[in-house]
């Protein structure tokens, strides 16, 4: 099977670029440039060709460059894993008199060949695409949602239904609520909204399980392979009512003590204002595993090493379920915080992952361990030249 890889990206009106294109080899990409140049814009142009709202998780009218008509485009010629493919996505300019905040995530248009596709869903089956980004350095002192985040676009790369089953599970919880701050105590009207959660919420619980249990193999064979790795490996645990009696009792004995604790709790969820229990309420608990100890008590290095060992993890399981041919890979900023053991050991992965990695950085020197199989460019106020041959 093919990698997968850019080999032309062309971008209008998207955040500082009118328009750009970069043309690119199958192997690593490095952008390097000022801050504020426009290079993690690149990176996030890259991870909308995959589904979802892109690796900051902007709204999607704010991708426009200031003083356009208020849409934006991406496009790319991409090697999939099936041939070579175009593929486009962006927002239709705004009509006159029209507020460019009121387009909503769902405005987002898909091309793929040149037709028209409903929702970014499809694009699942084409492109996959993990990151590091210096937002995510407190991914394991922050929010549980973000780690859910996490996971779930994981999860997504197994099971592209996925996401539908999510929508399914958060209306219907939206729903109950509504139900219950509306103050309605209608059995039947809640009872069926209950069961539509129970169904969707255990099956939600098992998918993650099941990506968790997959990547925490993928983490134990990377420990064996290299002990003494600079990335240290990740002890993973699933914390949650659902994902926790999965493990012992079969899902339709889940879903039903579900839906008996969903009625049971009414007026208490009624009282707080939300549903207390669900999966939109789990956290993925993380271990440094090397020193046994929680994640979020480890050092600032230490968590920044362990994140990239954890996105590694997640390529390269990735890769395993397409025959070696592994996802897109964007590093904002990675080399920052480096020394350079780490800098070339994690080059070293990236090469011997064969996957395309998208890489940024203020310092062409910094890369001077994969520059020779790099594709280089020199970004600088919304305009990009390829530096060397």
């Amino acid at each position: 099977m093919s990698p997968l890889s850019i080999a032309r990206l062309t971008l209008t009106d998207f955040r500082n670029y009118a328009h750009a294109v970069i043309e690119a080899g199958p192997g690593p990409v490095v952008l390097t440039g000022a801050n504020g140049s426009g290079k993690t814009n690149l990176l996030e142009a890259v991870s909308l060709l995959a589904p979802g709202q892109g690796l900051r998780r902007a709204h999607y009218p704010e991708l426009s460059r200031q003083g356009s008509a208020g849409g934006w485009a991406v496009a790319a010629r991409v090697h999939t894993r099936d041939g070579l493919m175009d593929i486009g996505t962006g927002l239709q300019p705004t009509s006159p008199g029209q507020s460019a905040r009121s387009s909503t995530a769902s405005g987002r248009i898909v091309r793929i060949g040149g037709e028209a596709t409903t929702g970014s869903g499809a694009l699942a089956d084409l492109v996959e695409v993990v990151w590091v980004t210096p937002a995510m350095d407190g991914l394991f002192t922050g929010a549980a949602a973000d780690r859910r985040r996490f996971l779930d676009r994981l999860v997504l790369c197994f099971d592209p239904g996925f996401r539908t089953l999510a929508g399914r599970y958060e209306r219907a919880m939206q729903s109950r609520n509504r139900l219950l701050a509306d103050g309605i105590r209608e059995h039947a009207r809640l009872v069926g909204v209950e069961i539509v959660m129970a169904e969707a919420g255990t099956a939600i619980a098992a998918a993650r399980r099941s990506t968790v249990d997959r990547l925490a193999r993928v983490i134990a064979a990377r420990r064996d392979r290299d002990p003494n790795s600079p990335f240290p490996w990740a002890g993973l645990a699933l914390e949650g009512s659902l994902e926790e009696a999965l493990a012992s009792l079969p899902a339709v004995d889940v879903e039903d003590a579900y839906a008996r604790r969903l009625a049971h709790a009414r007026e208490r969820d009624r009282a707080s204002g939300r549903t207390l229990e669900g999966p939109h309420r789990s956290d993925l608990s993380v271990t440094h595993g090397p020193k046994q100890m929680p994640a979020r008590l480890s050092s600032t290095g230490e968590q920044k090493s362990l994140l990239i060992g954890l996105v590694l993890a997640e390529a390269e399981l990735i890769a395993s379920r397409h025959g070696g041919a592994g996802p897109l890979v964007l590093l904002d900023e990675v080399t920052a915080h480096l020394d350079e053991h780490r800098r070339g050991a994690l080059f070293a992965e990236i090469l011997s992952l064969r996957v395309q990695a998208w890489m940024t950085g203020t310092d062409l020197s910094s890369f001077a361990g994969i520059a020779a199989s790099s594709t280089l460019f020199d970004v600088a106020d919304g305009r990009i030249r390829r530096d060397g041959p």
